[in-house]
């Protein structure tokens, strides 16, 4: 039924090259102290978090572009893969910190340029080498790997800009398109929450560029659906300055609560505070 139609992919493999040009521009405007300045990751200042937007952009061309991958681990369980995953993180972040600003930033132009290469390169509707495990899938086309990186390099870059008070990237262009990958978890995220065939449940980002998702009930599962359908029995509302941290864990739970409005079932208007779209 068209009233039901699914999503369409995301496709964001263009926006890469505008995106890695705002980070080194902002990287290269940073002073020594800012370098130093506490991130909304505990355990990240600005050099960590650019240390691991380095890391995780040489790695991936690594493993996917090149085939490199010395590593194999046997993961069973999420668990081991978020292990595996901090493990990665944390050495990644201990090797590139100690290099100099001056020479962070000259990697990062090259893995940078070839990133973006490689992403649009690819063929979006193909099977990626990696799947998009925080919303729940096993395989995942090219599309959906590449929208989540993108996410990685927004949100990491938007960490900076807040340290050193800079203006962010929340425009239309950028910022949507992160949002849209997110809410593709959220079926996965209220599996286990059952309703009524029929019901639906709308989850806003207000502001310019924002929007508004619909997560529909089925026969047997909940989906996203294009538009409205069925019977609205929960409608969300969460600012544009928070969402993506709420998603990130770049804010707690109740001061998120504090600032969004909802209306209808709370059990799932609210259950969207603790769903988190990235791994670790």
């Amino acid at each position: 039924m068209k009233q039901t139609e699914s999503l369409k992919p995301i496709l964001t493999a263009h926006l890469y090259p505008k995106l890695e040009d705002l980070l080194i521009t902002l990287l290269r405007s940073l002073s020594a102290e800012e370098w130093e300045r506490q991130t909304l990751a505990p355990a990240w200042k600005v050099k960590d978090v650019a240390a691991h937007l380095l890391d995780t952009q040489l790695r991936k061309l690594s493993i996917a572009r090149d085939g490199s991958a010395p590593e194999r681990p046997d993961i069973t369980s999420r668990a081991g893969l978020v292990a595996f995953i901090n493990r990665l993180n944390r050495e990644g972040v201990a090797i590139y910190r100690r290099l100099s600003p001056q020479v962070l930033i000259s990697l990062m132009e090259v893995a940078s340029q070839e990133s973006g290469q490689y992403y649009q390169s690819l063929d979006p509707l193909a099977r990626a080498l990696f799947a998009v495990s925080w919303a729940g899938e096993v395989e995942s086309a090219n599309w959906f790997d590449t929208a989540r990186e993108f996410t990685e390099r927004w949100h990491h870059q938007q960490q900076i800009r807040l340290a050193v008070n800079k203006p962010g990237i929340v425009t239309r262009e950028f910022y949507y398109p992160v949002l849209d990958t997110f809410m593709r978890a959220l079926p996965f995220h209220y599996r286990a929450m059952e309703r009524s065939p029929g019901a639906m449940a709308q989850f806003n980002v207000s502001g310019a560029s924002g929007g508004s998702w619909y997560l529909f009930r089925d026969e047997q599962r909940w989906k996203l659906i294009a538009s409205p359908a069925g019977e609205r029995i929960a409608e969300t509302t969460i600012p544009p300055e928070i969402a993506w941290r709420l998603f990130t864990k770049g804010i707690d739970r109740e001061s998120a609560r504090a600032q969004l409005s909802f209306d209808g079932d709370a059990e799932i208007g609210l259950h969207i505070l603790s769903m988190i779209t990235i791994i670790g």
